[in-house]
This record gives structure tokens, sequence and C-alpha cells, in this order.
């Protein structure tokens, strides 16, 4: 017998199946997983958007190895943003780089800020910028205090406010000679300063270069204080002393250097920075013999205001 013989009532109570229902399931399940991936990367995308604060632009001479997305922009060596675009200015005078901040470092973008490039330089005793041979160079900052800024002119090299703290003195000079910045300074043969700029006199009859005293050999300079020249080699020849060759270091012949004396004189006292004194040519025989007992210690009770020419 057929289905065709059979009861209506026989034919209802037949199972149905239910492929409509299942069609839908199936589909509802296959959808679920781009869902959660398409949520995933918008949150990604949010996350990312959120970290980042202002725009920049810092204007360079020399734009080399900086690279997009991938230079980065220091402070104190944590990231604090990256470089987003490298250009050339309209008038091909000068690079212009674009760069993104974070939104936690958004207030370093201020009137005074300072920025430069950090890039591998090999000296004799001197070596900077290392972590750079490998990661290629990146971009420092000094946090300005003033207004929000979004345009910088960046330096070419790292500032001297840079260098430890100490005593910062001027020694003014007819010529620089050899001398230049990163020439040390030497108290009886050990270094205990270094250049850090040169720079014209006010009048520029003279050369000024600024200097700075290390912390702890602060208390080393006073207001008696001689200092000279030290750059090169010096020989002198005698028909009973033979030949003598003097030289400060191998660095002071390569880079010049300074070298100064102490009287033992309890009256001359301390001096403040911006002080100025003559740098002479070579010393007095006086000046060598001097051998003072001064104490060194680590933190000095420096000033903060200028004394003009220390008086000889």
């Amino acid at each position: 017998m057929n289905d065709m013989s059979m009861p209506a009532e026989a034919v209802e109570q037949l199972p149905k199946a239910r492929v409509t229902a299942a069609r839908r399931r199936y589909f509802a399940a296959v959808w679920i997983v781009p869902l959660i991936a398409c949520a995933v990367a918008a949150y990604v995308a949010y996350d990312r958007l959120r970290e980042f604060g202002p725009t920049i632009t810092i204007r360079f001479k020399d734009g080399g190895g900086l690279r997009t997305g991938i230079t980065p922009i220091k402070y104190r060596g944590v990231p604090i943003g990256e470089v987003t675009g490298v250009q050339l200015s309209e008038d091909r005078q000068q690079v212009l780089v674009r760069a993104r901040l974070y939104h936690t470092a958004a207030s370093i973008a201020q009137q005074g800020a300072v920025f430069w490039i950090v890039r591998p330089e090999v000296g004799i005793g001197n070596v900077t910028g290392l972590s750079t041979v490998i990661t290629g160079p990146e971009i420092q900052v000094l946090p300005g205090t003033g207004e929000r800024k979004d345009d910088f002119v960046g330096l070419e090299r790292a500032p001297a406010e840079l260098d430890r703290s100490g005593l910062r003195i001027v020694l003014r000079t007819g010529r620089a000679g050899a001398l230049q910045r990163d020439s040390p300074v030497y108290y009886r043969g050990v270094e205990v300063g270094v250049v850090q700029e040169l720079d014209l006199a006010p009048d520029s009859a003279a050369v000024d270069i600024h200097v700075l005293i290390r912390q702890r050999y602060t208390p080393l300079v006073r207001s008696g204080s001689m200092f000279w020249n030290v750059s090169g080699a010096s020989m002198n020849a005698g028909l009973f002393s033979g030949v003598q060759f003097k030289m400060e270091s191998l660095k002071a012949l390569a880079t010049g250097g300074i070298a100064f004396a102490t009287p033992s004189d309890a009256a001359a006292g301390r001096v403040k920075p911006g002080t100025v004194f003559p740098l002479y040519s070579e010393p007095n025989k006086e000046w060598l013999e001097w051998t003072p007992r001064i104490p060194l210690a680590p933190d000095s009770d420096i000033g903060s205001e200028p004394q003009p020419v220390a008086k000889r």
C-alpha cells in the first residue's frame, strides 16, 4: 500500500525534515569568526590611534638614515614617538621630518623643545651613539616649557646642556688654535672637564671657549686659577739637557687641550658660573709648582650668577 492510499490523519502525523532551520544555524556559525576578527582589529586600531598625540615637523640640514615608521623619537632612552615622513623643503635647503608623538608625551612639543639626530661617532677617547650602529639613527629631544608648538628647528648634534652637572666658565683667548668641542681640560694631568662650545667674544675681538668643569672637581677652580693651552706637542733642545719632548696626552695632541693650576692662596675664593678667565699660550714655571691641598667633594655649592673677568 502506497502513501496515496493512507488516511489524511496518518499523513499529518509523519515526521517532517527541518532543513531550513539547520541552514540558518550553519550560516550564523560561519559568520562568528569573521565578526570577532573585525571587532579585534577595530579595537587594535582604536587603541593604536589612542596612543598617538600631536603631529610635529622638525627641520634638519641632513636627514641621512631617517626612515618612515622605523626611526624613533626618544626622551631619556624611552620611545615617545616615531617618524611618519621625510621630505625636502620647497627651497631644497632643509629636510622636513614629520613625526607623531605618543599621547603621553604630547606636553614635550612646547616652545623651547630641542631635537637632534643621534648617529654613531668615533673619536679619540670618545665614542657616542654606539647603539645606533645596527638600529640606525634616532631622534632625541629635550622638552620645552613654553606654549604648544608643532614646528621645530633640529640641531646637528646634542646640545651642550646634556653634559654632566658642574661649573661652567669661559676662557678668553686671541685664537682658538687646535681647540674644539670635546677638547679635554686637565688639572695636574687628570682630565677634569671638557670644552663645550667655541664662539666669538661679544666684541668679536677674541674667542670665548665655554668649558665645563665636572662636579667633583669644581673646588679646584678659584679666583687665582691660571689656564693655558696644551694643544699639540712641544720640543726643546739644549746642549747639556738634550732633547725634551712634551705632550699632555694623545687626545690633546689630536683634539687640543687645556690645563690649569690653582695657587695655594687661602684667600682665593670659589668662582661662580660664567666667570671669564684669560687663556694663555703657555704656563709660567711658577704655576707648575703650585700644589694646593683642596678637598674634593661630589656635591659642591656653586652659585648661579656670572662674575666679570677674573683679575690677576
